[in-house]
């Protein structure tokens, strides 16, 4: 009763949220936007790691960790896992001369999976990509002294559609592959006004934004001593090509009143920014980790991707660069007593990491960096191994110098995970 209540409320927030805007963040007037977590609430309380893997989990970066789910119920049937989040963001904005604060409430991720057989799962969900949601304020003085103010504003974002499968090829090795369909929309609008002038003008930009790509990995988690255990993998996230058509709409207005007076649309066939490609670079991501299962594990975790040629010729912007990217994670977990029959705290599985990344953007001259630190619980509740995973994430990215901002964030997430038998072999004939 308790899981068909809670999957039904993260079902209605997956029309309602995903309709909203995802982040307060300047920085994602850039690019397509702020990139949201893609991990399970568990793994991103782990500093954002993808290498660790279990039987009752759903690992959503990695594809490989399928093959091994569910193992140890195959003689009575097959594991079936769903999963999903809530989180709230809380950001505050801080430039060299003001202070300002934005919050969010957003759907992490809604996915299941499926053993189908010894060694062979599957999955699938859906989950945000990327977030757009902006306002900025600029002020210049013109050549007859007179301050023109420019506002920018922006929403939507991309999400994801994915499917993944992982086989375990032989013991303790496993590999897999998601195939990721993202789509989305991207508004960018500005609103140009001149102190004394009663007209302004107003620019917006439309993108519908459609594209596949892939997500290989092998994992390989062997035994090293009776009671220890290696995890290691490697995660290729492939270049997504996508596609983006275009629109744009420039009109004349009464400022006063916010009131359009005469619109037209640009014609974008002739500058061929009609349709366009855009082009998100190849993520590579290796890990490494130690353990002892059900007690505690420790992991680190370095990504690249080579964002130097991140493309999106219709939102190029001339004070925005882009250089390759790259993040550094640490991680683990401990579990007091995973089988204790008395002492609930004893079998809570408690979870901390942190990350360090360079984002790409090199706003202003300035490299737009971002440190979180994350932690969190994962509370067992009884029956078919459901829990509950809360996790905190404190951060810092970008900088007050040159014209820009600091954002230091706050972010809970509420996670969900059940898991049943949804096949079970009969015991009589």
């Amino acid at each position: 009763m308790v899981k068909n209540f809670i999957l039904a409320v993260l079902s209605l927030a997956a029309t309602g949220l995903y309709a909203q805007d995802g982040t307060g963040s300047p920085y994602s007037y850039f690019g397509i936007g702020e990139n949201r977590a893609t991990g399970a609430i568990e793994n991103q309380m782990m500093g954002g790691i993808g290498v660790y893997t279990d039987s009752i989990h759903v690992n959503l970066q990695n594809p490989a960790s399928y093959g091994m789910l569910g193992l140890k119920s195959v003689e009575n049937g097959r594991l079936s896992v769903y999963t999903g989040a809530l989180s709230r963001n809380e950001v505050r904005l801080e430039s060299f001369t003001d202070t300002q604060s934005s919050s969010s409430t957003n759907l992490e991720y809604l996915a299941l999976g499926f053993n189908l057989t010894k060694g062979l799962g599957i999955g699938f969900g859906i989950m945000p990509l990327s977030s757009v949601g902006y306002n900025i304020v600029s002020e210049s003085t013109n050549g007859s002294g007179a301050t023109v103010r420019d506002v920018y504003q922006g929403e939507g974002g991309i999400n994801r559609v994915f499917f993944s499968a992982g086989y375990e090829v032989f013991r303790d090795f496993s590999v897999g592959v998601t195939a990721n369909f993202n789509f989305g929309r991207i508004v960018n609008e500005n609103v140009q006004s001149v102190e004394d002038v009663q007209f302004g003008t107003r620019d917006i930009k439309e993108s519908e934004i459609n594209g596949l790509d892939f997500n290989y990995a092998i994992q390989y988690n062997p035994m090293v001593t009776e009671k220890h255990r290696l995890f290691a993998s490697v995660r290729v996230n492939t270049q997504g090509n996508l596609t983006s058509e275009n629109s744009r709409e420039i009109s004349s207005l009464l400022i006063s009143e916010g009131r359009t007076i005469e619109s037209i649309d640009v014609n974008l066939d002739a500058a061929g920014l009609r349709n366009t490609g855009i082009k998100i670079p190849t993520t590579t991501t290796l890990g490494v980790g130690f353990g002892e299962d059900k007690k505690w594990f420790l992991v680190t975790e370095y990504s690249f991707q080579g964002f130097k040629d991140f493309s999106n010729e219709f939102l190029e912007d001339d004070n925005v660069a882009y250089q390759n990217a790259s993040t550094v994670s640490l991680g683990g977990f401990y579990i007091p007593d995973y089988d204790a029959f008395n002492g609930y705290l004893k079998r809570v599985t408690y979870r901390a990491g942190m990350r360090f990344g360079n984002t790409g953007m090199v706003v202003n001259t300035k490299e737009i960096k971002n440190l979180g630190i994350t932690f969190g619980v994962g509370l067992p509740l009884g029956r078919s191994l459901p829990n509950i995973n809360i996790g905190f994430e404190l951060g810092r990215r970008g900088t007050s110098t040159a014209d820009l901002v600091e954002e230091n964030y706050a972010k809970i997430n509420v996670g969900f995970s059940f898991n049943d038998l949804w096949f079970r072999k009969r015991k009589i004939n």
